[in-house]
């Protein structure tokens, strides 16, 4: 039978209608549910979420000192620009005099109050309600374990520590001190994968067997931040599974609310090393590369065509090419990305096992035109598949279809929020459980966010080993 009249039989199959038009995409066996054609006669999905005002509710206005001036310290910070009755900034610690001026300045920090290296501003003892500490990974350790000692509440940039064991340490004094410590898992906070989560909750899909997530760097991100950038030595930093994407482990234990029982992983650095190079390629795009005008990677393209991922170089004027160019010289990032001192991996693929037979794939890749996660979820009942701004739920015994399709900029409580409106939600709860010293207010406390921490740690030695690692 060929394969045309065995469709028919099937009844997969009527005269004049293609499998085309199921708009299959490359490498998969089902259709993408999030294509248009897919959603016009989708029901929209409501769901009443969790939902709050983004100011927090506290008693007073808490004094925070922010240890590191630089993109997610300024994302932080600007939370007392938006919500000064809730928060403001008392003290700021920065190696950078520029970013520790802008920031000291924008917040109106007195002189006394401003600090460069970490141990400054730990030496000038307790001068604020809360810390929140957005240093380099293998800074984290000291400074949080010190502003433990000193009796700070303490929110810490992901990832928590460069171990295992750091990370437990940390978790330990937390126990021991009382004080309320969180994590910056900010997609738990997002309003699309709350509401991705309540469907799951809700029974609707059935009870949930498996999950396919994936996080598509960009490649240009990919050149910046783990080839020429600051994440781009493991040994120095974290593994990439850690410094990039314990976001996406964590964000699949959130949804499933189970624990990992074994991880295994696989993954290198493929494309960004020196046998790579094309012929003539000088060490640095700013020396008259021959392939300049064709590189996907070219740092001029990148940051003074583009001029994009400038937060680096704390610039007076980002319109300034003159001013990207000289800034660019006197750095790494002028780098050619085959000829840097990297070794993160550019693709990472991590299957898990969860409790009661519940099984989870993620895929990191850097070769990606653009952003934006996507996750599969496959229920007994049901299906989802979304795309980090909108999901749709597919019901197999009906075929019916709804999608949740929200802007976040269409929450009037979210307007301003970065990371899907993640950001200001988790300064707001943090805020508001440093207030009431009731650390369960905190989603992303460090007891609930160490775990994903250990499946990433577990997922490393599986990579390098070669084996399936037990929880």
């Amino acid at each position: 039978m060929i394969r045309r009249e065995f469709l028919r039989n099937c009844g997969l199959l009527t005269a004049g209608t293609a499998l085309s038009s199921l708009n299959l995409r490359a490498g998969t066996a089902m259709p993408d549910m999030l294509q248009d054609a897919a959603l016009a006669d989708a029901e929209k999905l409501d769901l009443k979420l969790p939902i709050r005002p983004l100011e927090a509710k506290v008693s007073r206005t808490l004094k925070v000192a922010i240890v590191g001036a630089g993109n997610r310290g300024r994302v932080y910070a600007r939370y007392a620009q938006s919500y000064p009755a809730a928060m403001k900034v008392v003290a700021v610690s920065d190696i950078n005099p520029e970013r520790l001026e802008a920031m000291s300045d924008t917040h109106g920090v007195v002189e006394s109050r401003r600090f460069g290296d970490f141990h400054e501003i730990l030496s000038a003892g307790k001068i604020a309600d809360a810390m929140i500490i957005a240093l380099p990974d293998d800074l984290h350790y000291e400074c949080c374990m010190k502003a433990l000692d000193l009796g700070y509440d303490v929110l810490v940039e992901k990832p928590i520590a460069q171990t295992a064991l750091q990370c437990k340490a940390i978790d330990s004094k937390t126990r021991k001190t009382g004080r309320v410590v969180g994590t910056c898992h900010v997609l738990r906070y997002a309003p699309y994968f709350i509401a991705m989560k309540e469907t799951m909750r809700s029974g609707m899909i059935g009870d949930v067997v498996s999950v396919q997530h994936m996080e598509p760097i960009q490649y240009a991100h990919m050149a910046h931040s783990y080839v020429r950038g600051n994440w781009r030595d493991s040994k120095a930093t974290t593994p990439i599974i850690l410094a990039k994407s314990c976001h996406d482990l964590d964000i699949i234990k959130w949804m499933l609310e189970k624990k990992c029982v074994s991880i295994s992983a696989d993954g290198s650095l493929t494309h960004f090393k020196a046998e790579n190079a094309p012929a003539g390629a000088p060490l640095r795009c700013t020396d008259g590369c021959p392939h300049e005008a064709t590189c996907p990677y070219s740092a001029l393209d990148i940051y003074v065509r583009r001029k994009a991922h400038l937060g680096v170089f704390d610039l007076k004027n980002p319109r300034d090419e003159e001013e990207i160019l000289r800034k660019m010289r006197d750095s790494w990032y002028s780098r050619c990305v085959y000829h840097c001192d990297n070794d993160q991996p550019d693709h990472y693929v991590t299957e898990m096992l969860f409790e009661d037979g519940v099984t989870a794939s993620f895929s990191m890749e850097a070769f990606a035109p653009e952003g934006g996660r996507r996750t599969r979820i496959m229920g007994t009942k049901g299906y989802i598949e979304g795309d980090m701004s909108k999901f749709v739920v597919t019901d197999f015994r009906s075929s019916r279809r709804k999608v949740w399709d929200v802007r976040v900029d269409e929450i009037p409580e979210y307007k301003g929020s970065g990371h899907g409106g993640g950001d200001y939600a988790l300064l707001r709860d943090f805020l508001e459980a440093v207030d009431a010293q009731d650390v369960s207010k905190l989603s992303s406390n460090i007891s609930a966010s160490i775990e994903s921490h250990l499946m990433g740690f577990a997922a490393e030695r599986s990579r390098l080993q070669g084996k399936k690692v037990k929880l």
